[in-house]
């Protein structure tokens, strides 16, 4: 039987969907689990957004442009302009999801063999893309005991070697829910800068900013306008995951004309993707509004919760819908498993998401497990109940 590749020996699975099959067995035995391990909201999709899909009137499902469809990209630009950030449509790429964009970015931007760096926590696919790109990712590693504030300015600076050719962060930040400060980003330029490096900023959860605080967007870091390269998508603002509609944005024409290449290999993004996330833009601001404040409920109802738990520690996330918890646990993927087999209180479980994978130093991670907070209220209690229960039965528990 012929082999696989070295590349598909060494491409990481999944943290997230790696339990998926100890879920499907629970569910067979007629257990309810709650999935709190990946990052799919419950929350609606726009009406407008169901109703351009259901109204389609093509004859020909026509290729768009391989940047994607000139009048998506304008009105994109129009609302990128409503939160302060400049950009012409002929900056911004439409891509299969954020996922294509990220791997459009670092194949465009970075040889293979070349380091990037990236504060951990990070999402955990970003392994896989620069496992496909053939770069490597050296992580700096934040800490739960700060919130997983970026690391100071001289561990980044430490970390900088021959090979750095980029900074890689997720604002506001998937796992943790941490939300980079104007001050923050303001010091990543100036390293930045000093090093012309260049900077990857994925900012897919910019509407979801709480507590009074708003986003500050890397392509507003004026001195470094052609090291930034921006990653969005659809996919969370206005839950329409299944859409993989995606975009790199970015003013440095090469960086952009050597990604339309690999574009133009791909052909085009999703026609139907497309009409969807430009009908999108007409989503009114009370959406964002009504969303923003379930998800605060959701939030401070996790937290809560979870620090009541003996031995147990969860920041408050300033964004996104996730949290870091750190739990009494010996190791969080035996645990997260342990949950899926071998544990129920009314006949229900939970399905959590071992941080180990969203670290690239070994060893981090072991007590440690991401939250996503996209159920609703009701059963996000009953899983936090579960989980409290849990941890009082859980063989690997630590005192």
């Amino acid at each position: 039987m012929p082999t696989i590749s070295e590349r598909g020996k060494l491409m990481p699975a999944s943290p997230i969907r790696k339990l998926v099959p100890y879920a499907e067995a629970a569910k067979r035995l007629g257990r309810k689990v709650y999935h709190l391990n990946i990052g799919q909201p419950d929350i609606e999709t726009p009406k407008q957004v169901l109703d351009a899909i259901r109204n389609i009137d093509l004859k020909v499902l026509e290729y768009s442009h391989s940047a994607g469809n000139e009048s998506y990209r304008r009105k994109l630009a129009d609302y990128y302009r409503t939160v302060g950030i400049s950009v012409e449509y002929d900056e911004i790429m439409i891509t299969a999801g954020g996922s294509e964009a990220l791997l459009f970015a670092m194949i465009s931007c970075l040889n293979p063999g070349d380091e990037v760096i990236c504060p951990e926590p990070f999402y955990a696919n970003y392994n896989g893309f620069a496992q496909t790109a053939g770069v490597v990712i050296k992580p700096i590693t934040s800490f739960i005991e700060t919130g997983f504030a970026l690391p100071e300015v001289s561990e980044i600076e430490n970390a900088i070697g021959p090979k750095t050719k980029a900074i890689l962060i997720c604002n506001p930040n998937n796992p943790t829910g941490y939300l980079y400060k104007k001050d923050e980003l303001l010091a990543l330029e100036k390293i930045v800068s000093k090093h012309d490096l260049y900077l990857i900023s994925d900012e897919v959860y910019r509407e979801f900013c709480y507590d009074g605080n708003e986003p500050y967007s890397a392509m507003n870091l004026s001195s470094i306008r052609d090291n930034v390269v921006m990653i969005d998508s659809v996919s969370k603002r206005y839950s329409m995951c299944g859409a993989r509609i995606g975009a790199m944005i970015t003013h440095n024409r090469n960086v952009y004309n050597t990604a339309l290449k690999y574009a133009q290999a791909r052909l085009s993004p999703p026609l139907f993707g497309q009409i969807a996330a430009e009908a999108a833009i007409t989503t009114p601001p009370e959406y964002f509004k009504k969303v923003a404040d379930e998800y605060v409920l959701r939030r401070n109802l996790v937290v809560e919760m979870i620090n009541k738990i003996p031995g147990a520690l969860c920041p408050m996330p300033g964004g996104a819908f996730y949290a870091i918890a750190r739990l009494p646990i010996d190791d969080s993927d035996r645990f997260c498993q342990w949950l899926l087999e071998d544990f129920s209180y009314n006949n229900a479980t939970l399905m959590l998401a071992p941080a180990t994978g969203f670290y690239a130093t070994p060893g981090k991670g072991k007590n440690e497990v991401r939250i996503g907070y996209v159920l609703n209220l009701a059963d996000l209690k009953a899983a936090m109940i579960c989980l409290e229960k849990a941890l009082l039965q859980y063989p690997g528990k630590m005192m």
